[in-house]
């Protein structure tokens, strides 16, 4: 069911100071900062040959990244994203096998709907699935 790897997600305490590393110290192609306020959070994607990486920062007070960095004041990594042809199908498989879908569809960052996953469901980790069409 699941695609490709479509990046992986750190929350970051300082967002310019990550974005200065990405491209200073790694030399990596960083894209702009943009604002999701329905997701309480800017982000910015670091561009890589297989891959990309999603900066988080908190926007608001009520941003779910902002209680991650008052538990991980370092920041570290958030979730990770993997592709899927059809959000509602993936939905409805995983809800059947007993998986927790965290709230509704939204639009994601890349403009396509996206559901995520209860960590407790997935060893731990808070999965995101992002529909693209092939």
């Amino acid at each position: 069911m699941i695609g490709r790897l479509n990046h992986v997600a750190i929350a970051v305490p300082d967002l310019d100071a990550a974005m200065a590393q990405y491209a200073g110290a790694l030399g990596a192609s960083v894209g702009p900062k943009d604002d999701l306020p329905e997701h309480g959070v800017t982000v910015v994607f670091i561009e890589l040959p297989n891959t990309k990486i999603e900066l988080l920062y908190p926007l608001g007070e009520g941003s779910p990244i902002a209680g991650f960095l008052e538990k991980n004041p370092s920041g570290g990594i958030h979730h990770m994203c993997y592709e899927v042809e059809d959000i509602a199908a993936a939905s409805e498989k995983l809800t059947s096998e007993g998986a927790r879908v965290l709230g509704d569809v939204k639009i994601g960052a890349h403009g396509n709907p996206v559901i995520f996953l209860h960590p407790k469901d997935f060893n731990g980790c808070l999965i995101e699935l992002e529909e693209v069409k092939a």
